[in-house]
């Protein structure tokens, strides 16, 4: 009988390995993704003060109220939009981007895109 791993425990396997190799700085924060079923949460960590920046999720009420689903590309976008533009009030403009674990692929490509053309460089 062939035994394999959950994906779940696959991507936390892939997130780990990632983590090894950045980590967010004061300089130039992590923009952390993660995607339930349901919903997207983005974060700016700076990993060396143990500080959550910035944080943005399709659970808000002003940004579950511009989107007809909080579990599309459409949404993840959105959200995208809405980090950057917090973390640029913030004066934040560079961060690394941290995948979670996930590929870069549909929704979490779509985010770090819109990130990219609101103004944030990655």
């Amino acid at each position: 009988m062939v035994k394999k791993e959950s994906r779940a425990k696959i991507r936390v396997k892939k997130h780990k390995k990632i983590r090894n190799r950045f980590s967010g700085t004061a300089e130039r924060p992590r923009l952390a993704v993660f995607r339930s079923n349901q919903h997207m949460y983005a974060q700016i960590i700076d990993d060396t003060a143990g500080n959550t920046l910035v944080a943005a999720s399709t659970l808000e009420k002003d940004v579950k109220a511009e989107l007809e689903k909080t579990n599309n590309v459409e949404a993840a976008a959105y959200l995208g939009t809405v980090i950057a533009k917090k973390a640029l009030e913030k004066g934040i403009k560079e961060v690394v981007f941290d995948r979670g674990g996930f590929i870069y692929h549909g929704k979490i490509a779509a985010l770090a895109e819109a990130a990219r053309e609101a103004g944030l460089e990655f």
